[in-house]
Order: structure tokens, then sequence, then C-alpha cells
């Protein structure tokens, strides 16, 4: 169990690294080419990976509606919002209201599932993670700033989008039975078609004139923290089951501001460490009572 917990580690390094390519090339390129180098990067071993474990199959052509569906909300959507808000805010702070997935993910699944209760200790935990995020727009500062309140509603936007996905996909994906690989793989495809035809490729070169922009974004960002990330996660799923495998999601805001401080040097404040703190700890409540 022990190589288990070491890619439980290296999965919440893994994303939690990604805030921090994402800052770095924006400063070259669009974020819709950021998100398009992505999905393409990320696309290309999870299509080796699942013609490996044979699990694309011709029958699923019949469900592409719903693999199209979640091509925006788990990939176009939620990275497109996570690259523009990222490109607004520290690495570190974007990494830090990243931890409120879980939160927005319940929030929908109140909404639009019937089954999914919502008691007191809930709505402490949903108030908890609330109250954190609007810490990190900095309320008492006396000014408003507007970049730091709309990259915070981008990140905002992007776990909204990523928690509507987990609720189509409890009730339209997960009862047809498709190996999460295969899910996965159709859901990158699909989205990097759209993408291609969407996105303005012009200056895309920009890129290529800083090396460690390049290779950051397309290994850092897309073959390790989008193709290689899923393989990973998909195998804790498998030896942990669905519900340890999710706290791996405490890790990324944690090592996204420990590498903020230490590696980048962003001058964090303490309302920053304090929100980040208030998000976890909601969403570590949220868990513990979402039974």
């Amino acid at each position: 169990m022990r190589i288990v917990y070491i890619l439980f580690v290296t999965l919440g390094v893994i994303w939690g690294t990604s805030f921090m390519f994402m800052k770095i090339a924006v400063k070259y390129i669009s974020p819709g080419q950021v998100v398009l180098l992505r999905v393409v990067a990320g696309f290309l071993p999870l299509l080796f990976y699942s013609l490996y474990k044979r699990t694309l199959k011709a029958e699923h052509i019949a469900n592409t509606h719903h693999f199209v569906v979640m091509s925006f909300l788990a990939t176009s959507v939620y990275f497109f919002a996570f690259v523009k808000g990222t490109e607004l805010l520290y690495s570190g702070v974007a990494g830090a209201v990243s931890g409120s997935i879980p939160l927005f993910s319940f929030i929908a699944a109140v909404i639009f599932l019937e089954e999914e209760s919502f008691g007191k200790e809930k709505l402490i935990g949903c108030l908890m993670a609330l109250v954190g995020i609007s810490l990190i727009t900095k309320p008492f500062s006396g000014t408003l700033d507007n970049n730091l309140l709309l990259g915070v509603s981008w990140m905002a936007l992007g776990s909204l989008s990523l928690g509507l996905s987990f609720v189509y996909a409890k009730k339209y994906i997960i009862p047809l039975n498709i190996e999460n690989s295969a899910l996965v793989t159709y859901q990158l495809g699909i989205a990097a078609v759209f993408l291609l035809l969407a996105t303005n490729l012009e200056d895309f070169s920009k890129l290529s004139s800083n090396g460690w922009a390049l290779t950051s974004t397309v290994v850092g960002l897309g073959v390790i923290g989008t193709g290689l990330a899923y393989v990973i996660y998909y195998y804790l799923v498998d030896a942990l089951g669905a519900v340890k495998a999710a706290s791996v999601t405490y890790l990324p805001p944690v090592v996204a501001l420990v590498i903020a401080v230490l590696i980048v040097g962003e001058p964090l404040v303490i309302l920053d460490y304090v929100g980040a703190a208030l998000i976890l700890s909601g969403i570590y409540v949220l868990n513990k009572y979402n039974k």
C-alpha cells in the first residue's frame, strides 16, 4: 500500500503546482490557448492508456451527447475559468480558492439531486467555506480590487462548472457503467476538437520563445498535470475507493500556497491564509457529514 499513498501525495503535488504553470503560460499566450495546449497534451497519454486498457468501445458512440456535456462542464469551462482566475490572482490565492470545488459540488447536488440532504452541520460547513472565499477578496481593505474580485469570481465559476459536472455524471454517466479512463478520454478528446475550432491560434508561437514556459505548459500542465494526473487519480479510486481518493483535493491548495511563498515569492497576507484555512475546514465539515 506504500505505493498507493506515495501516488496520493504525488497527485496532490501535481495538481498544486498547476497554478504556477498556468501563471507562467498566460504571460505568453491567451487563456484559451493555454487550455487548448493543456487539453491536447493531456489527451494523448490518456488515449494511449485507454487503448492499453482496452476500455474504448464502439457502443459508447450512442452516448456522445453526454460526453459533449461533460467536455464543457468538466474540461473547457472548468479549465478556462481557472486559467482566467489564475491570470488575475496570485497563484497561491488561486490555489486556495480552488479548494472550494467540493463546496460548489455540494451546492449543485442540493439543487439538482432530490436525494441530497441539507442539515445544519452542512450549512455550517458551507458558510465557513464561503466566508473563507470572501476573506480572500480582502473585503476590509477599504478599496475594491476589481482584478481580485474578478479573479475569485472566475475561480468560483470554474469550481461551480466542475461541481455541476459531478451532478450530471451521477445522474446520466455513472448508470452507463463505462470505465473512468474511457470517459475522461472521450471528455478530453471532444473538448480538444471544440477548443481547436473556437481558439484563435494567432501568436501561439510566442510561447516557444521561452523554453521553460513551453515545457511547463505542455509537460507540467498538460501531459503530467492532466493526462498522468487522471491516470493516477483513477488508479487511486480503484485502490482506495472514491471517497478516500477524493480527499486528495485537500492537498493542492496547501501545495499551491507553499510554492507561492517559498518558490515564487508571492506577497501573500494573513487574510489569504485565514481564508484558505476556512475553505479547507468548511470542506472537511461538509465531507464529514455528507454520508
